[in-house]
């Protein structure tokens, strides 16, 4: 190595797969829809860039699942891989397991999260990379904050899904109540827009699925076939590879199917998938259940992923499974077909592929559409031939490996002809083999696939111009330790002197401690006050009493759509409005008040008719926040939503503690944000809703007024030390 490549910055990556069912042995695959070829690719994936010397450190990040169902295995936080990788579970949408169609509405939450454990471990990934339309949507949004490259693997699309099930006879109205997929459609057209690099394993991708895309720009895509694990996928003619335990899985694994044999001496045809409607099972049985000379030639095995019982499993593998015993059943194929209920994909799924290459059978792919087809490299490593479908990946694979015959699938009768024809010419089917061996070394490698990965992974980092991003205020709140949140009515401003004071004092620390406001005004009217006072914009906005949160990008504001997500839960504005409509006593206050999450009032003789609307909405079930301030106002809020309640988001969000946040206020209307474990001063201006507040541990009631009183306070818990607790623990 020589002196610069020594010196060269090791890449920190994080791989986004969201839906949780990931782990780092023995891959559940085929369980449900949710753990196919993804799960393989991304953890095979990780492992081999952990391996490289360029590389510094991987996280696969992914969701949290405490869930009787599911193994305790997805519920542990971190999963230490090797010394370089590790899995980071993320909590997001509570504890149990959703299946990824119905995470969508939770990944403002997951970006949230993901936003935090990025602060706390203190050091920006160089690469975020996504699998999949929702994690491109998690990391688009991350880089969106910190403006690192986004590079994405789509795995499918959902156009083509839209398309195959549309053609499939599935309405469209029962298509998006069950996949939500225009929802899905517009995410993929913006990570398509966002993401620097798209990654395919084939060109077929490209030309016939992102194609279909507005956004798309070929410039972008990079194609990068997946690798096979060789020591693992080795051919079944190298005595030496086995061992002992190899031996003993080989003989459960024969055991498990000789129970379904009559003649376990024939050649075996082997096929391996989840149950999907689209990996097409039905029409390879029925190719082998309408030909009669081809079942005396062979069995058929099936593994069709893993199943306890088929009337607790989701409707579409309940379907599959339901529709494969049918079959059998109809072409009367006992002691020749077998099912087994279930394998482990990391032990015996490898030697299945030598047990049918042994028997001189052969693989097969029958799905109506393959991506890619991870099965057939691993097919072609331990040298079984290939049937496949002629589609996608498979037909790059075929080309390059030369290790088996492309069909169409939509014609049964192709899939047994070109079983024949392998399993009656003993040369061809050696040629097959052989060539599967030797080729899948020169194509289909994981280093191979890392060294290209980490090509385009250097030309991405270092500075570039953005678009629609705010990378500038994530960059800033990344690095600021501590922050300053002031009201602005009667805090901030009152005393122009102060203010000047305050500015000053801001100016000179810019860059170390944030600022920021959190009011009751709108956000269009705390600009006005703030430009008219010329106070310099903060680097977030609290507004309309906390129920709005906007970070400032260079001028530039950008709505909160996490806290939008966080605090929309059980809101009904239209139900909350009609009830305290009926009230005499309330005022609605102007338009410009009303906002999306705030309906703000006037109240006639506050204390005494504030109970009555604390009455009116916990008898009518309705969780709402209600703000009294100023003995006249009332503003009524999504029961999330205040400013005590944005600050906190933000604090858990950005990983500041809460000791290194001091708040200033001076009326009712900052109690929720005065409260707590921050540091609190009370202006000496304040109103006398504040009161009670006197004698807590860590509210200071400063003798100077507005914003004197707030410079008053930072001297008096020495803000600006390093000390561990201020001097106020």
């Amino acid at each position: 190595m020589n002196e610069n490549n020594a010196h060269e910055k090791k890449l920190y990556i994080q791989l986004y797969s969201i839906h949780g069912l990931v782990r780092g042995h023995n891959l559940e695959l085929g369980r449900d829809a949710d753990t196919g070829g993804q799960v393989k690719y991304v953890i095979e994936l990780a492992n081999a860039l952990s391996e490289d010397p360029r590389v510094d450190k991987v996280e696969l990040v992914t969701r949290l699942i405490k869930d009787k169902k599911v193994s305790p295995d997805y519920s542990q936080h971190i999963e230490k891989i090797n010394d370089k990788f590790s899995i980071v579970r993320i909590k997001c949408g509570g504890k149990k397991y959703i299946r990824k169609e119905l995470l969508w509405q939770h990944l403002e939450e997951f970006v949230d999260k993901s936003i935090k454990h990025i602060k706390s471990a203190g050091r920006l990934p160089d690469i975020v990379h996504s699998h999949y339309a929702d994690a491109g949507y998690v990391c688009g949004e991350l880089t969106k904050f910190f403006g690192m490259p986004l590079i994405h693997t789509g795995h499918s699309l959902g156009k083509e899904k839209l398309r195959k099930l549309l053609q499939d006879g599935m309405e469209m109205e029962d298509i998006e109540k069950k996949f939500k997929i225009c929802h899905r459609i517009n995410v993929e057209e913006d990570v398509i827009y966002f993401a620097d690099k798209i990654i395919t394993s084939t060109r077929q991708e490209i030309q016939k699925q992102y194609a279909a895309y507005k956004n798309v720009n070929f410039e972008k895509f990079k194609i990068i076939p997946p690798g096979v694990d060789l020591e693992k996928f080795f051919s079944y003619n190298r005595p030496e590879q086995v061992q002992d335990e190899v031996i003993k899985l080989r003989e459960v694994i024969t055991e498990k199917l000789m129970r379904f044999f009559v003649d376990g001496s024939k050649p075996l045809i082997l096929s391996i998938s989840r149950a999907a409607k689209k990996k097409n099972i039905a029409g390879l049985i029925t190719a082998y259940g309408e030909d009669k000379e081809l079942q005396k030639k062979a069995n058929l095995a099936i593994f069709a992923g893993i199943r306890k019982d088929i009337q607790t499993m989701e409707e579409n593998e309940k379907e599959v499974l339901t529709e494969i015993l049918l079959l059998m059943d109809k072409y009367d194929l006992y002691g020749r077909l077998a099912i087994p209920k279930r394998h482990d994909s990391a032990h015996e799924v490898p030697e299945l592929y030598r047990i049918a290459a042994e028997s001189g059978g052969i693989f097969v792919n029958p799905a109506f559409t393959e991506p890619f087809g991870l099965t057939l490299i691993e097919a072609a490593a331990s040298g079984v031939p290939v049937v496949s479908t002629d589609d996608g990946g498979p037909r790059d694979i075929i080309n390059n490996c030369k290790n088996g015959l492309l069909v169409d699938v939509a014609d049964t009768k192709n899939i047994s002809d070109a079983l024949n024809k392998i399993l009656d010419d003993k040369k061809l089917w050696n040629d097959f083999s052989e060539n599967g061996i030797i080729n899948v070394k020169k194509y289909y490698t994981w280093k191979a696939h890392v060294d290209s990965y980490l090509i385009e992974a250097a030309g991405l980092s270092g500075e570039r111009q953005r678009t629609n991003t705010f990378e500038n205020i994530g960059k800033k709140l990344f690095g600021i330790q501590k922050i300053i949140i002031s009201d602005i009515d009667n805090t901030l401003l009152g005393d122009e002197r102060a203010l000047e004071e305050f500015i000053l004092f801001l100016s000179k620390y810019k860059g170390k401690i944030g600022f920021a406001v959190a009011t009751g005004r709108s956000i269009e009217s705390a600009l006005e006050v703030l430009n008219e006072y010329s106070v310099p914009v903060p680097d977030v906005i609290i507004s309309s009493v906390g129920s709005e949160i906007f970070y400032n990008d260079s001028g530039k504001l950008i709505y909160s759509k996490g806290w939008d997500n966080h605090i929309s839960h059980l809101w009904k504005k239209d139900t909350v409005a009609d009830l305290l409509g009926k009230f005499n006593f309330l005022t609605c206050q102007e338009s410009a008040a009303q906002r999306k999450y705030k309906i703000s009032y006037f109240i006639e003789n506050g204390e005494e008719n504030l109970q009555k609307v604390k009455d009116a909405v916990m008898k009518n079930k309705l969780k709402v926040n209600l703000i009294f301030s100023h003995g006249s106002l009332l503003d009524v809020l999504p029961y999330r939503a205040s400013k005590g309640k944005a600050i906190r988001y933000l604090s858990f969000g950005w990983n500041i503690p809460h000791k290194n946040i001091l708040i200033a206020g001076d009326s009712g209307n900052d109690i929720g944000m005065l409260k707590g474990e921050m540091l609190g001063v009370v202006v000496a201006n304040y109103s006398p809703e504040l009161e009670p507040l006197k004698g807590s541990k860590r509210i200071y009631f400063a003798g100077r007024p507005y914003a004197g009183g707030i410079i008053e306070g930072i001297k008096f818990y020495d803000f600006l030390s390093d000390g561990k607790d201020n001097g106020h623990g």
